[in-house]
């Protein structure tokens, strides 16, 4: 079984929106995960709910040494991390209302359709089946009822038919993250890049001055960015991860993708105009 939590950012944001990330443990490794990250935990003496918000100048060098074994067991390949985000600047041609209203479960079905590779994870056809782990869905009624029921059509899909891999009823259901310690230390990365990409780092105050927490952020999203770094050398946070292979999908530890819609416009507004801007390559396309 392939256990995976997922959870949503920022909706909007000044240059990148709609952030979306995922853990994913194997049954196998599942004990092990939860034993040595809860381990570190105790260690450093953590009792409330781990958050991207609650970095601060106390709990910094604490989630350093969380993220350093959450990095370790991502490079034993024990677990998985994916990250999905849309640059603002391309904008999805000829949506009508109903594609726009229902843009949080258009993107969060592509992230779990995709983003993971779970369709090149199974080469020898064993059956797999996958437990979806979804934290505070904000969806209510005939909404989180269609969305479930596309998560669930994914059983009816070819590729996933011939992966033999399958969500079977009840095994998609919306948790809190405070009792899921994988889906906390998700949020610290998920966080940590949401931030980074939407330049929170530079931002001032009415004195001219940065906030401190915000300076204790950017030192901790540099301690994850060197932790990725070590997995993919030359690691871009605002493009797609560059792969050689479909099957990386799956076989890479962590990844990012940038989702550029099929057909789109730009809008430059909300482009870096500081940098060099290149189109990204949607390599899930």
């Amino acid at each position: 079984m392939y256990y995976i939590w997922t959870d949503e950012s920022d909706s909007t944001g000044k240059y990148y929106a709609n952030f979306y990330g995922g853990i994913l443990i194997l049954s196998e490794h599942y004990e092990e995960v939860l034993q040595r990250l809860s381990a570190i935990v105790r260690e450093v003496g953590i009792e409330d709910e781990i958050k991207w918000q609650k970095v601060n100048e106390y709990t910094e060098e604490r989630y350093k040494r969380i993220i350093d074994v959450l990095f370790e067991l991502l490079g034993e390949g024990k677990a998985k991390i994916r990250i999905f985000f849309r640059h603002r600047q391309f904008k999805a041609f000829e949506l009508n209302n109903e594609q726009r209203r229902h843009e949080y479960q258009i993107l969060y079905y592509q992230f779990i359709k995709n983003d993971f590779g779970l369709i090149y994870s199974n080469p020898k056809g064993k059956n797999v089946r996958v437990r979806l782990l979804i934290d505070d869905m904000p969806l209510k009624g005939p909404d989180r009822d269609s969305f479930l029921k596309a998560i669930y059509h994914l059983n009816d899909l070819v590729q996933f038919q011939k992966a033999n891999i399958h969500i079977k009823d009840g095994d998609v259901a919306e948790v809190n993250s405070k009792k899921h310690l994988p889906l906390q230390v998700m949020d610290v990365v998920l966080g940590a890049m949401c931030f980074r990409l939407n330049d929170k780092h530079k931002e001032r105050g009415i004195d001219g001055k940065r906030a401190k927490r915000n300076i204790v952020k950017e030192r901790l999203y540099k301690h994850i960015s060197k932790r990725i770094f070590e997995l993919h050398p030359g690691f871009n946070i605002g493009i797609t991860t560059p792969i050689t292979k479909k099957s990386d999908l799956w076989k890479e530890p962590y990844l990012h993708w940038n989702f550029v819609p099929n057909r789109f416009t730009k809008d430059k507004g909300f482009t870096k105009h500081h940098k060099k801007e290149t189109a990204p390559y949607n390599l899930h396309k």
